[in-house]
């Protein structure tokens, strides 16, 4: 459908709310007739800019043990076993570029979901090539094309950009949902509302 409303999923593979999002998200997609732009991006980044060197989750003990507790809860009403990695915030950098580097090929999408499951449901640490490599093998991906490619400076430069580019409509957390018109939703809790807004507008 030429006229299929759009709707910009930005997520960072560092974020467990991002994870319930990317877990969930397609199918919901499509019983509203929305296509997905996925769209990996760092907020470390934006977070120093205002001053923060790590995730406020990670920042502030209070909000951390709460977040831990909130995304189990939602994760076990949508099947899903979330847990805490040994190490968090993990560095996300390699896991964006590779998303990045398949958009074209157009596995991002399992990429991305076999990230966060190694991440937030099994504990595996996504810096590592050898987590990102069963992940690409399992979104069809080469991992012998694809890792080369992703630390290309064309693809570095693609990052970068995108990072640019969130900051500069505002975006300042993920998940973040922003619909065809540039309404903007933050976080897991806006997804429904947020594909709403996409088929129907105001």
């Amino acid at each position: 459908m030429p006229n299929r409303p759009v709707l910009d999923f930005w997520y960072e593979f560092a974020s467990p709310y991002s994870c319930l999002s990317a877990l969930r998200i397609e199918k919901l997609a499509e019983e509203a007739d929305v296509a997905l732009r996925w769209r990996p991006f760092l907020l470390g980044p934006i977070f120093a800019a205002q001053g923060w060197n790590s995730s406020p989750f990670a920042i502030y003990p209070n909000k951390g043990r709460y977040m831990w507790r909130d995304t189990a809860r939602r994760g076990r009403r949508l099947g899903i076993e979330m847990l805490k990695p040994e190490n968090f915030p993990q560095n996300s950098l390699a896991a964006a570029r590779l998303a990045l580097a398949g958009r074209e090929e157009g596995w991002t999408p399992a990429f991305s979901r076999a990230v966060f499951r190694a991440q937030f449901c099994e504990g595996r640490n996504i810096a590592d090539e050898v987590v990102l490599g069963a992940a690409l093998k399992q979104a069809g991906g080469e991992p012998g094309a694809a890792i080369p490619l992703s630390r290309s400076e064309e693809v570095k430069g693609r990052l970068r950009a995108e990072i640019e580019y969130a900051r500069s409509i505002g975006i300042f957390g993920a998940p973040f949902f922003v619909t065809g018109d540039g309404e903007p939703f933050w976080g897991d809790d806006r997804l429904e509302e947020a594909l709403g807004w996409a088929r129907d507008g105001r």
